[in-house]
């Protein structure tokens, strides 16, 4: 075996989203026999991917996702490289120079496609789009259509809900969040009555989760509006019911609400329809002008083994806009092969593999663009572990990296003219973001966390501003 060099392995990691930090961290605790020194790359200039792009800002569980996020970053053992776009201020030939190993946690941020006729027309929007505008993304145009007053979305994840919720929710609501004043705007001015979920599975096999679910009853002047024909369990349903407490969890509180509806008289401006057993079929424009003035749903029928299949029935809903929410689709990487059926990068157990399927020495990938857009925080420890297992493995064939000091990469990008952001940065951003919410708390009317900040150069001048006071 040949002797390592006397220095810590050098790993970049490229994604500060959670699959991202928490790759570092499980790197920095796992036991091992060498020191590392780990650098973690984003393209954004502020850190958290989908958690700070991606998850609706009324969610309950931002915060503390984001608080045990910040404790990691804050132990100051892991150097966070903000602004820096891989594949176009920075490539694969300049990180195995610098660096011995390279994880691509890099996720999956894009709409995965629909094959419904007519999905084009306009009024048909990407579920992931509408997040990263109402997230105040700083890549995404600042302006969206809100004009219609029935809606669709299709999907029965947490990222449906979520579109849903923002969607029907008054406005006013949402301004104890950190939503972008101008998000606040448009979705004030919406003329919003109806918005209809669909699923096209049964209530025992939808895919969001009981928090999720129970938000939607916590929308002020927002009825939900369900069908008892919709609600059909086959042997399979049952024994998922049987089994599962989460999905008898989910099926109890929708079939109470559905119970409680009878009794009920529904009397908010805005209704919120949870559909299921139905499938897009077609987006329909009668007027021929290029806009979907409506929604064909094929519905479903449960086949008794967990499974649906069509039936002959459809039905037209007059919407004027629908969402579609059927998941997240990773984007490809530059340097290494990409699926482009599943949307990830193909490996083994996070050692991204070659186009004959071996092992490339030195690659690694975790989270989403590793194993797809499944599973919550947990599952996204679980899966770097995996990786981080796997790369200390490898360590003695890993010293490869030919300028491996710390200051090399920096002095790159800066020939680059790069704009790098920093940890002591995202501090300063943090705290300009929360005194935006307190003047908006002194101008009234409630009181505001933070006001986010939505323009990426904006973004950059106070970070870097903080880095060179």
């Amino acid at each position: 075996m040949t002797a390592r060099p006397d220095r810590p392995l050098r790993i970049a990691i490229v994604g500060a989203g959670p699959a991202g930090v928490y790759t570092a961290d499980i790197l920095t605790k796992q036991e091992r026999d060498f020191p590392v020194s780990i650098d973690l790359f984003d393209r954004y200039p502020a850190p958290f991917g989908l958690i700070r792009y991606g998850v609706a800002p009324d969610h309950p569980r931002i915060k503390g996702i984001v608080t045990a996020l910040h404790k990691v970053m804050d132990r100051g053992d892991i150097r966070y490289l903000g602004n820096v776009d891989y594949g176009t201020d920075i490539h694969l030939e300049d990180l195995r120079r610098h660096y011995d190993a390279i994880v691509f946690a890099t996720g999956a941020v894009k709409d995965a496609a629909l094959d419904v006729p007519g999905v084009e027309l306009e009024g048909s929007f990407g579920g992931a789009d509408f997040a990263s505008w109402y997230d105040g993304h700083p890549d995404v145009p600042r302006d969206w259509s809100l004009d219609a007053e029935q809606i669709a979305v299709i999907g029965n994840g947490n990222v449906a809900l979520d579109v849903a919720r923002i969607l029907s929710k008054h406005a006013d609501d949402l301004l104890t969040t950190e939503i972008p004043d101008n998000v606040y705007r448009a979705l004030k001015a919406s003329p919003v009555t109806d918005v209809h979920v669909f699923g096209r599975r049964g209530p025992a096999q939808v895919k969001f989760t009981p928090l999720e679910l129970r938000e939607l009853a916590h929308s002020r002047d927002v009825d939900i509006v369900l069908y008892e024909e919709d609600f059909d369990f086959d042997a399979a349903s049952e024994a998922a019911i049987e089994s599962n407490n989460q999905t008898r969890t989910m099926v109890n509180t929708l079939t109470n609400w559905l119970m409680e509806q009878e009794d009920r008289t529904q009397q908010a401006s805005r209704r919120l329809h949870l559909h299921f057993l139905q499938a897009p079929e077609q987006f329909l424009d009668v007027d021929g002008d290029g806009r979907l003035d409506g929604l064909r749903m094929r519905r479903m029928e449960l086949d008794g083994e967990g499974g649906i299949r069509p039936t002959d029935e459809t039905v037209d809903y007059p919407v004027q806009a629908v969402y579609r929410a059927v998941g997240y689709f990773g984007s490809p990487v530059e340097g290494v092969e990409f699926d482009e059926r599943r949307g990830v990068i193909p490996n083994a157990e996070g050692r991204v593999l070659d186009a004959d399927g071996n092992p490339v020495p030195g690659l690694y990938a975790s989270g989403w663009i590793k194993r797809g857009p499944v599973g919550l925080i947990g599952h996204t420890k679980g899966c770097a572990l995996e990786t981080i297992t796997h790369l200390i493995e490898d360590v003695d064939s890993l010293y490869t990296a030919q300028q491996p000091s710390e200051e090399s990469v920096l002095e790159l990008l800066a020939e680059r003219d790069v704009p790098v952001t920093t940890w002591a940065g995202w501090h300063a951003l943090d705290a300009h973001e929360k005194s935006l919410g307190l003047a908006a708390t002194e101008a009234g009317p409630v009181e505001r966390e933070r006001v986010k900040v939505v323009d990426r150069d904006e973004m950059t001048r106070i970070m870097r501003e903080a880095d060179q006071s």
